[in-house]
């Protein structure tokens, strides 16, 4: 890894310029996410999300600027001076340090991923050289000194904490641990301010590569770890994708926190709360233990600080000796020999073992600062595919609990709602029955959950479009099965707000 880092300073107008005008370059030859997908075809573009370059070494054999862009920036491979001269306004990246000369050939410093924003935009992601998704090679061949301070790209866990992030118009905005800086130039579209924090200062030297190339604001860059560097100040929306790896040892900055076990993460949404403006949200990735005699859902629901409800979603469970594998792999540590390979794992298998520790979980999880005296606390296993992006799932499903925690049984069957968008109704049952055995109702936006329902509950979702009010539809429904209406009325409000909290049923405005 190259310790020479490209320099992008937006307080400088001509370097500014320079940024620009590479910028306008990359737009130019169509090194956008579009333009790299049609030129390398499905094959090759999936091949680089597995670190495989071959395909796309392949394709790009010509001498087009697009071709010549991805073997400088993707691939790493050095190019004639002409070549990138028909690509790129080579004199400015040789001032700004994005290209060195080598000989009469020119090769890129840093990885330069496109990356399509939400809306359509054409972004660039920088990170050190091989550390894109689609890199060449990872951190293959990386020193080990070195690969303690890289700075990865685009993966998918940066990807999934985008898509499930709210994205209300907010004041200030800080990302925790911004690392090739993909939070905060989301965040940078919608908050005013944008603060980005990072233990590895090279990571912030990247990060405002990140901003300036994508055309964004400048963040205000800190370095530090956890919340020292913001002092007290509180925001509006706190991201972090952290160092959630548990690890022995904090051998690797970008995945290893430094803390025993889960305590990272633990400490991080603990902390959190005092850093939230009234409101606020704060979302993050995690890793936690599954120890033994504990129930995980019991552990985590203990990190939710006072004054917060929480929304906390496993998506994923490995055993100890899964984790282990997955992260020697990340390491190149498969590659160190047999013996350093077993040294290796068992210190990661004796630090389970002296925590305890079954399994690590993977999920996601969201806070938001409600000041409630009775928080809602969620914490549920779903594994299952979801519809990304989540953001607007996540505001509505604590909407959902302000609704349901202000609001009695005599005000809910009052209420008028409405079933939710792209909800269909299966039954279940044996050919040829009069009667299904189940009735399921299935979302196929957001969650996308399915729960089983009696036919009451059936028929009342059917029939929710908002005009009348839910004890109006069950006394319809009452005189249908012939059922007294008082009795429906008493034993329904339980699954009405089951239908609520999960999203089915949205509460509206009487019409």
């Amino acid at each position: 890894m190259s310790t020479h880092l490209p320099t992008a300073d937006a307080q400088d107008p001509e370097s500014s310029a320079r940024t620009e005008r590479l910028r306008q370059a990359l737009l130019a030859a169509a090194f956008t996410a579009d333009g790299l997908l049609d030129l390398l075809g499905a094959p090759a573009y999936a091949a680089l999300a597995r670190s495989e370059t071959v395909p796309a070494l392949r394709a790009t054999r010509g001498d087009s600027p697009l071709e010549t862009l991805v073997r400088l920036f993707l691939l790493q491979r050095p190019v004639t001076e002409r070549q990138a001269g028909a690509a790129l306004p080579v004199a400015d990246c040789l001032a700004d340090g994005w290209l060195v000369r080598d000989g009469d050939e020119v090769r890129a410093t840093v990885d330069v991923r496109p990356y399509g924003g939400p809306e359509g935009q054409d972004w660039w992601i920088v990170s050190d050289l091989g550390c894109a998704v689609g890199g060449a090679g990872g951190i293959r061949g990386v020193g080990e000194a070195d690969r303690s301070q890289l700075v990865l790209g685009v993966g998918g866990a940066s990807t999934t904490l985008a898509g499930i992030t709210a994205r209300t118009p907010v004041a200030k905005a800080l990302d925790l641990g911004t690392g090739s800086g993909i939070q905060a130039l989301h965040a940078a579209q919608h908050a005013t301010r944008v603060t980005a924090t990072d233990l590895n200062p090279r990571a912030l030297r990247i990060a405002a590569l990140t901003l300036a190339l994508s055309g964004a604001r400048p963040a205000d860059l800190r370095e530090g770890s956890l919340f020292e560097p913001v002092g007290e100040e509180t925001y509006d929306l706190i991201v972090s994708n952290p160092p959630f790896v548990i690890s022995p040892g904090a051998r690797l900055t970008y995945r290893d926190g430094g803390m025993g076990g889960d305590d990272l993460c633990r400490t991080l949404v603990q902390q959190s709360a005092a850093h939230l403006s009234d409101g606020g949200y704060c979302q993050l990735l995690a890793n936690w233990q599954h120890v033994e005699g504990e129930e995980w859902h019991d552990r985590l629901r203990s990190w939710v600080p006072r004054g917060c409800d929480a929304w906390i979603v496993q998506r994923e469970v490995q055993d100890v000796a899964q984790y282990a594998e997955l992260w020697l792999r990340d390491a190149g540590d498969h590659r160190a020999g047999d013996e350093a390979y077993a040294a290796r794992y068992d210190a990661w298998l004796d630090e389970f073992e002296a925590r305890r520790t079954k399994a690590v979980g993977f999920g996601w999880i969201t806070l938001r600062k409600s000041g409630s005296d009775s928080p809602a606390v969620t914490v549920e296993e779903w594994p299952h595919p979801v519809e990304q992006p989540l953001g607007e799932s996540v505001v509505r499903h604590f909407d959902r609990q302000d609704y349901l925690r202000t609001t009695d049984d005599a005000a809910l069957l009052a209420g008028h709602f409405r079933l939710a968008d792209e909800v269909v109704q299966e039954q279940v049952g044996l050919p040829g029955a009069e009667d299904p055995e189940h009735v399921v109702l299935r979302q196929n936006r957001g969650m996308r959950r399915a729960t089983k329902v009696d036919t009451v509950g059936a028929g009342f979702a059917g029939v929710c479009d908002g005009s009348l009010p839910a004890g109006r539809i069950l006394d319809a429904i009452a005189q249908l099965v012939g059922e007294d209406p008082v009795l429906l009325r008493d034993r329904t409000p339980a699954s009405i707000r089951m239908l609520i909290e999960q999203g089915f049923l949205e509460p509206v405005a009487a019409p």
